[in-house]
């Protein structure tokens, strides 16, 4: 595994790219560009801190989460492939899949002809994921920062003979004042798989999403964008996307949140997931020789 110093001499970019350590010892990239930078640890290619001009985090990451090699990263945005939630036919599996888990490599990092900052990492099929998915394929992460905004962008190419199948999400955690008084609109009059309560296939209604309980929904074949209004901190979040065509929206509200190990009990109130996703029906077909892109743009503008 390359060093600190390696990866700064080959990959670094004064002023736009800086490799070093997280307090917890793994490795992290840190790309500026115009006052908004993004923290990327190489662990699970996860943006971990998203932060603009008024240095307030637009992303949210739990007091409580582990930064361990071999467990997932609670907060920021986990990168879920090639399952998203458990896998169907092995329960003993990483829920969530394995790229969340792993550490990966530095591929790229770049200042493109439109002034933005791009980082890529890669991720390709070892022995480790092969046991867990006999597939081959190269997975690419760019979180490129620039124009206000920010671009993750994930790419599965299908390196084998076979075709590939899975479903996968930029599992997107948002900082919010108070999760009882933010709404979600964009998501009006679309078909979704309610996780949470009974019967689990519903349609939603004209008006944006607010919350009063825990909450866990897959909306199924919407390309559109979502608008966080939040009253409290005074902003909204924009989450735009391609190449997906379901987006989850989640809160564990308290019960939930008490039962996770690497969540605070008191912590439901700070966030909620605007998840980049394709799931359930939505799952991804790619033939040999070729690949599969899908992005989401978050940006945030005061209110």
């Amino acid at each position: 595994m390359a060093t600190i110093e390696q990866l700064q001499q080959k990959f670094g970019i004064p002023g736009a790219v800086e490799f070093g350590l997280h307090p917890s010892g793994l490795t992290q990239a840190t790309v500026s560009k115009d006052g908004h930078s993004a923290v990327v640890m190489l662990h699970g290619a996860h943006v971990v801190s998203y932060r603009g001009p008024d240095g307030d985090d637009i992303l949210w990451m739990s007091r409580q989460s582990w930064f361990e090699n071999g467990k997932p990263i609670r907060g920021g945005v986990p990168i879920c492939f090639p399952w998203f939630g458990p896998k169907a036919d092995d329960a003993r599996a990483p829920g969530h899949g394995f790229a969340r888990l792993l550490e990966w490599q530095v591929a790229l990092a770049t200042t493109l002809d439109d002034g933005r900052v791009r980082l890529v990492l890669v991720l390709m099929d070892n022995q480790h994921t092969r046991r867990l998915w006999n597939h081959q394929f190269r997975l690419a992460f760019g979180a490129t920062i620039g124009g206000g905004a920010l671009e993750l962008r994930l790419s599965v190419a299908n390196t084998g003979k076979e075709p590939l199948e899975f479903t996968e999400a930029l599992h997107t955690y948002l900082s919010v004042g108070d999760v009882r008084k933010v709404s979600i609109g964009g998501l009006e009059r679309t078909e979704y798989v309610d996780k949470v309560s009974q019967p689990p296939w519903n349609m939603s209604g004209d008006k944006p999403i607010m919350f009063t309980g825990e909450t866990d929904r897959v909306y199924l074949n919407t390309q559109n964008e979502c608008i966080l209004d939040d009253p409290v901190l005074n902003r909204r979040i924009t989450v735009a996307k391609t190449g997906s065509k379901s987006t989850v929206i989640w809160t564990p509200w308290i019960d939930k949140a008490k039962r996770m190990e690497d969540f605070g009990d008191d912590e439901w109130t700070s966030m909620v997931c605007i998840e980049t996703a394709n799931a359930l029906e939505n799952t991804v077909k790619v033939s040999p020789g070729a690949f599969h892109e899908m992005a989401a743009v978050i940006s945030s503008q005061p209110r």
